[in-house]
């Protein structure tokens, strides 16, 4: 493009300064030889479920599991930074790698300094994985707000998923227990935030590899009474 004089005109990079395709919780909890986490395929845009299938839980390295919710397209930024940062890892060649540890600090690093930068990358990300027999769970907002857990949730899973978790985590769950308490979750999740579709992803890391399943639907129940007449206890209120 040439401006009135014939040279060209700079064009400035723009970045994404507002949440618009967003995607909604995301759940994780350790149990006895792993860690499992779940989140839906849905995106939304704006107020509006507009995409059905999109995957928010990606293998990163040898080691972890990445879960984002918040703005998908800087959630893709974010896996380019991390993909620049193992294979630059990998170009050592010292038989080392990077855990989850490490992932989770240089997230906690990277968002944090664009939050300084009052440019942030809209997500909440949840970062687990596993490495010499141990355990990782860890949070990072926004804001570069980071912890770790035994079990964690972002979005509206905060106040509806964790106290679930709180109650009925322990250190020896089994698998499928686990799995059962991230679907009672995620059912919740359903019923009660919008922005939440019923089809879901679960991934799993153990000491020996990391496993995304194919997404699938979870059986629900719409024939309460109040769902059939929502307005039914609004009678005389106007």
């Amino acid at each position: 493009m040439q401006n009135l004089m014939g040279s060209p005109m700079e064009m400035e990079l723009e970045r994404t300064l507002y949440p618009y395709v967003t995607g909604s919780s995301v759940l994780a909890i350790k149990y006895k030889y792993g860690i499992l986490m779940a989140a839906d395929t849905g995106g939304s845009y704006g107020s509006t479920l507009r995409f059905k299938d999109i995957q928010r839980i990606k293998t990163i390295g040898k080691h972890s599991l990445l879960g984002a919710g918040g703005e998908i397209s800087d959630f893709q930024e974010i896996l380019k930074y991390l993909d620049e940062l193992i294979v630059y890892d990998n170009m050592w060649d010292d038989g080392n790698s990077l855990g989850p540890k490490e992932l989770h600090n240089y997230l906690a690093r990277v968002m944090y300094d664009r939050r300084n930068k009052f440019n942030p990358l809209w997500n909440s990300l949840v970062l687990a994985g596993i490495k010499n027999g141990e355990k990782y769970l860890g949070v990072v907002t926004m804001l570069g707000v980071h912890y770790k857990d035994n079990y964690v949730a972002t979005g509206f899973g905060n106040y509806l998923a964790v106290p679930i978790l709180r109650k009925e985590w322990r250190d020896d769950l089994s698998i499928e227990e686990a799995m059962k308490i991230l679907e009672k979750c995620m059912r919740i999740l359903l019923y009660r935030d919008r922005s939440s579709i019923n089809k879901y992803q679960i991934a799993e890391i153990t000491d020996i590899e990391a496993t995304i399943f194919s997404p699938y639907s979870l059986k629900t129940f719409w024939g309460f009474s109040a769902f059939k007449e929502p307005a039914k206890s609004a009678e005389g209120s106007w």
